[in-house]
């Protein structure tokens, strides 16, 4: 009898130390390739919130680039944005890296870090929107994207505290009251 409950006793404290709760991964693990070569490194941006956009050059909310970038300029003290071009939604970024690269900066003139033309979803996705849109590894939310131009919220300390659709303007009171 002792020993079955010694036995009973070892399985509650093993199972009890399987489930600790851990915190989701910070942001700053990831680094992705440049459109204009070398890394975006997201450790670089600590203590920063950094908004991070899939992006087309081709889409009805292009515009947005030109937003982007003044929200950029705006508030740079406190906030950078990270663009990650991608042509999975209706083929509307079919350039390669260099016109896209171009495009941005002679049309909306972006200066902000833009990425390699890269898959935001499905099993082909970067590793950085695999953690943005699954709850599993940003320990937030799930986020089904569905077209270009959709914003994450990373705080500070590296964390996703919000996600905004493609209709949510760069410069709207839902994503700027975050930078108040």
């Amino acid at each position: 009898m002792r020993k079955l409950y010694f036995i009973l006793l070892s399985f509650i404290i093993i199972g009890t130390l399987s489930f600790t709760y851990t915190k989701s991964k910070k942001i700053y693990s990831f680094k992705v390739e440049s459109i204009d070569g070398g890394y975006i490194k997201f450790s670089k941006f600590r203590g920063k919130k950094i908004l991070i956009v899939n992006t087309a050059s081709n889409c009805q909310y292009t515009y947005q680039y030109a937003e982007l970038q003044d929200l950029n300029n705006r508030y740079k003290d406190k906030l950078v944005v990270v663009g990650f071009p991608c042509n999975q939604f209706g083929n509307q970024e079919e350039s390669n890296n260099d016109a896209i690269s171009e495009f941005c900066k002679i049309r909306y003139g972006v200066t902000f870090p833009l990425s390699i033309k890269t898959n935001v979803k499905g099993d082909s996705a970067s590793a950085v929107y695999k953690w943005l849109c699954n709850k599993s590894e940003n320990g937030v939310m799930d986020v089904d994207i569905k077209w270009n131009f959709n914003k994450f919220l990373i705080d500070e300390k590296g964390y996703l505290i919000a996600h905004f659709a493609s209709n949510v303007k760069p410069e709207s009171e839902e994503i700027l009251q975050y930078l108040k």
